[in-house]
């Protein structure tokens, strides 16, 4: 079972509408980056999160988060790279990749994956990910667990929920 709550259609129609350095403005005190960084790559990442029905840690039958796979994109709707997981992988053209730790999310209302702060590891190759210190992610659209049901009689099952994001790569100045 496959499941798509949003059409990529709909997200590419909304790319370059919702990649503004507005969303910076707004963004909540908790997934703001320290100072003494600066933005190195602005890009939106659009594609899917993929879900699992399965028995959780409470015993419980529920969606477990299984992995993102996005393209990241310029402001012209060009990819420029990837993001997919686990673990958490930012990966450029040019073969540059980071993995961070996430330290802290904040909510963004229903149906949308949390914006969140992710501090870097350092990068593996040289590119566009050499140096970058702190990734946001903001202005999130969809990729929540879908509200459908996950029982015994779904285990084992998928779901595929699309989103968008605008990913924020920062370096220290």
């Amino acid at each position: 079972m496959t499941l798509h709550h949003l059409t990529r259609a709909t997200l590419a129609a909304t790319l370059i509408a919702s990649f503004s350095h507005a969303a910076l403005a707004e963004t909540p005190a908790d997934v703001q980056v320290p100072d003494g960084n600066t933005i190195a790559l602005e890009t939106v990442g659009v594609g899917a999160i993929t879900y699992m029905c399965e028995t959780q840690d409470d015993g419980n039958m529920g969606w477990v988060f299984k992995g993102p796979h996005a393209a990241l994109n310029d402001s012209d709707g060009t990819q420029v790279g990837s993001y997919y997981g686990p673990p958490a992988t930012w990966e450029a053209l040019d073969g540059s990749k980071i993995t961070g730790t996430q330290l802290a999310t904040a909510a963004n209302g229903d149906g949308n994956i949390p914006l969140q702060l992710v501090e870097a590891n350092p990068a593996e190759g040289e590119g566009a990910m050499t140096g970058v210190s702190y990734i946001q992610r903001l202005n999130t659209q969809g990729g929540v667990a879908p509200d459908v049901a996950c029982d015994m009689d779904h285990d084992g099952a998928t779901a595929v929920v699309t989103y968008q994001a605008d990913y924020i790569f920062w370096t220290a100045e």
